[in-house]
Order: C-alpha cells, then structure tokens, then sequence
C-alpha cells in the first residue's frame, strides 16, 4: 500500500473506529446470544416431553364367541390348526418338496425380503434425524465492482492496487432443529410400523404361497384321477363296441346301437386330450409359483391315498387377530396414521432452530489457510412459526386425521373379513364332507349298475341303451367325486390359510 494523503489518513482512521464500534457490538451481540439459546435450551428441555396430539388407541372389534359351522369348543380353549407349522400339517413329501421350493425361489417372496430391506434401512435412517445436518462449503469468488459502487469507491480509497474483489472461504456449516413437539418421535414411530407391516406382508405372501401350491398340487392330483377314470371308461366302451359289433353282424341289433356305442366311447375319448392339456398347464403353474422352468412334476401320490383330515380346530375368534399378517398389517397401519397426525400437527407449531458456520476465510488466496488469522465462525439460532401458508399445514393435519379414521375402518374391515373367511371355510369342509359321502354312495351304486348292465347285456336280458346310459352315469359320478375330494382339501387348505396358518416354519 503506497502513502496515505492526509483526507486518507483521516478517512482510513474513522474507518478503523467504526469498525472497532461494530466489533464492540457484535460481542455483545454474540454475549446476549448465549444467554438466549442458554435459555432456549431450557425451554427444550422443558417442552421435549410435550405431546400435540393423542393416539388414536386400536379398536376392539366385536368378535362372536365361536366361528360359525365351528365344533363346539372350549371357551378357555384357543388351539387352532393355524398354530401347526405348514410342515406338520402337509405331510405328502412331494407337496412339501414344492412348498419349500416356493417359499425359496418364489419372486413375490424375493421381492418381500428386498422390501424388509430396504425398509430397515429407512427406519435405521430416521435415527440419524437426531444428530445435525453438518455440510462442507468450499468458494472461492472474484468481481469487479462498478466505480462508481459503494465496493467500487471503497476499493480507490483504500488504494489497494486492483480494481476487483476476491473471497475464498472454506468452512462447515452445522443445523440443528430441537425436537420439541416430537417429529423424529413420529417419524420413527412411522418407520418402525412400515418395517413391521413389510415383515407381515412376507408372512402373508408366504401363507397366501403355502395354501396356492397346496390348492394347485390337489388340483393336479384330481385331474390324474379323472384321466384314469377316462381311460377306465374308454376301455369298457371298447368293450360294450366290441359286443354290439357282433351283435350288429349276426343282425340282433341295428346300425344305430353301434353308431350311439361308438358316440359314447368318443365322448370319453374327448376328454382325454381336455385333461392332458388342463395337467400340463397345472404342472407349468405350479413349476413358476416354485420359481422354476415350466416341467413335469414327479409325484407317486394318487387322490385316493391323500387323506382328509377330521380334526380341524378353529380355535377363538380372538385368536385371529394375532395370527393373520394382513390384520396385523392393517394394526400397524394405524400406528403409522397415528404418526403421521401426529408430525403434521407438530408442523404448526414453533421451530427451534440453530445453526452454526465455522471454518477459514480471507480475500487473498495467499492467506486463505492462514491460522489463527483467516479463522471465523458464527453461531445463531432462530424460533420459525407459520404464519401464513395458505392454510397447507393446517389442511395436511386435518387430511392425516382424516386417514386416521380411515385405517379405523379398514382395520375393522380387515377384522370382519378374516371371521368370513373362516366362517366361510368351515361351511365348505363340512358341507362337502357330505356330498362326498353322498358322491362316493352314487358312485358305488352306480359301479353295481353298470357291473349288472353289462353281466344283463352280455346274456341277452339288457339292451345297448341300458349299458351305455349306465356307463355314462357311472363316469360322470366318478369325476364329480374326484372333483368333490379336490373341493375337500382345497377347503382344509383355504381354512389354514384363513386361520393365518402357514408362515410359521
């Protein structure tokens, strides 16, 4: 810097007294800002155990006391089937093998457990909320002012030798909200829901997963059953043909017995080539809810061999509650609503916030880094209450109460559904546990018909009609009561489910 004239010297002078006042008052300034955070920090301490809202506690839906079609049980009773590991309950190996399969390669199990991933992180996140939010600032900055501009004339006063203004500062900047009316309380609260719901939401694809590879291998076993009966009934049409031939030759009978016995053979033959293709597609279905290639499926169990069980426990209503996922899910559902209301309510109210910058600045890159001179640091804190905000704050705090009260619904909703499903699942075991003694009935009276139609036909005291409406009423009441022990055990298996059985390994 060169020499200062004396109007300069004078000017230089006065500066340095103003500046000496402002640095006077910024250190009573910074004094006055400790005792207010001091006693912001008291308040804090004094409001953290405040709350702005009130828990919405889960209802308590009326529930019967037994389900309906239940067996009478046991008020103090409450074992169910549901509390029977799938494994335990499912004995055939070859459904156990698939079932195991899926609940491994499965995508929409794969899929749930990224899920409860991904929503573990997210919770263990929200922890962080607590600490400060601490960022790293490096600028470094060059302008040239107009002459005539405040920074301008400042600059020709000084007589600094250049005509533009340099900054460079490096420095961390620190933000802290205080957790007063507790939003990082709600927002884990909130985060710790939705990791539960995804944990139910596995259990319940898995149940969902147990009770469709169950439904699916009964399905697959019926439809070998009925191709069996196919064939069976083909080969006693052949035969029946094979006699009315004859009969046609030596001219007992006319062209049409033979032309109705050959229409009658065709109509089993039919639905060969209807069960091939429904066995092939059952097989692929249940090969891809297994996460594999469409393929055959090994299996040395017939449906007769597959038995029923009788002892179907339904356990206490109340129990439901516990087991089903999806009930559970719709509980945690509400905690998150409670949350929610709960962090838009805390919205509205005052922030108190404090920030903090400290680090190294200078106008010359030369004395950037030069410690203790180039250092600084500023510590503020602010209180930040809304005032105008085109009513958003308040508008969002009345729509989460509103879903509040609709999670309300929805869990009661949830509740009465899992009692249908039960009750609905009891009405099907045990109504079709009679029409499968009335099936098996019509199907052994009708064996003797056709047994006898044929033992008349063959000894001339029967005619064609008599043993092909026999033979056909005998292989329609044989794949009705395939398809009834099918119904069976899909009932047993939609009754495990609707119990909130099959997710326990």
């Amino acid at each position: 810097m060169g020499m200062l004239t004396g109007t300069r010297l004078k000017s230089y002078r006065r500066s340095i007294t103003i500046n000496k006042i402002i640095l006077h008052q910024n250190f009573i300034r910074n004094n006055n800002m400790k005792k207010y955070i001091s006693g912001f920090s008291l308040a804090v301490l004094l409001l953290s155990a405040c709350t702005v809202s009130k828990n919405v506690q889960t209802p308590q839906p009326q529930l019967p006391q037994t389900f309906r079609d239940a067996a009478r049980v046991n008020p103090e009773d409450s074992t169910s089937i549901a509390d029977v590991e799938w494994k335990n309950f499912f004995t055939d190996v070859t459904l156990q093998q698939l079932i195991d399969s899926a609940i491994i390669k499965n995508y929409d199990m794969q899929i749930a457990v990224k899920n409860i991933e991904a929503s573990q992180l997210l919770f263990k996140q929200v922890k962080w909320n607590y600490v400060p939010q601490a960022d790293l600032n490096v600028t470094a900055s060059s302008s040239r002012p107009s002459d005539n501009s405040l920074d301008g004339i400042s600059l020709s006063q000084y007589n600094i030798g250049q005509k533009h203004i340099e900054d460079y500062s490096a420095n961390i900047s620190l933000s802290w909200e205080a957790e007063i009316w507790g939003k990082i309380h709600n927002q884990q609260k909130s985060a710790l829901a939705a990791y539960l719901q995804t944990t139910e939401a596995k259990k319940l694809i898995q149940t969902n997963i147990v009770a469709n590879v169950s439904q699916g291998y009964y399905n697959l076993l019926m439809l070998d059953a009925q191709l069996n009966i196919a064939q069976k009934n083909i080969q006693l049409n052949d035969s029946t043909l094979n006699i009315i031939r004859l009969q046609y030759n030596a001219g007992q009978v006319t062209q049409l017995a033979v032309q109705q016995a050959e229409a009658q053979r065709l109509a089993a033959a039919q639905l060969m080539p209807q069960f091939e293709q429904n066995i092939a597609i059952q097989e692929n279905a249940l090969r891809i809810l297994t996460g594999a290639l469409p393929d055959k499926i090994i299996r040395k169990t017939t449906l007769d061999q597959i038995l029923v069980t009788d002892n179907l426990s339904a356990g206490l209503p109340a129990t439901v509650l516990s087991r089903r996922p999806d009930v559970k899910s719709a509980e945690l559902a509400l905690q998150i609503a409670n949350a929610n209301v709960g962090f838009n309510k805390a919205n509205m109210y005052p922030a108190l916030r404090i920030t903090a910058t400290g680090g190294v600045n200078s106008f010359k890159a030369s004395n950037w880094f030069n410690v203790p001179a180039s250092l600084f640091g500023v510590v503020a804190g602010s209180v930040v209450q809304p005032l105008l905000d085109h009513k958003e704050l308040s508008t969002k705090y009345q729509v989460a109460q509103v879903d509040r009260e609709k999670v309300v619904l929805q869990f009661r909703q949830s509740v009465l559904n899992a009692v249908g499903e039960v009750s609905d699942a009891l009405v099907s075991v045990k109504q079709l546990k009679k029409q499968q003694a009335i099936a098996a009935n019509r199907v052994g009276i009708l064996q003797k018909a056709t047994g006898n139609a044929n033992l008349l036909f063959r000894n001339g005291m029967a005619n064609y009609l008599e043993v092909i409406t026999a033979q056909s009423n005998v292989l329609q009441s044989e794949l009705d009561l395939a398809s009834i022990k099918n119904a069976q055990l899909s009932a047993v298996s939609e009754l495990y489910k609707a119990l909130g059985g099959g997710w326990k390994q």
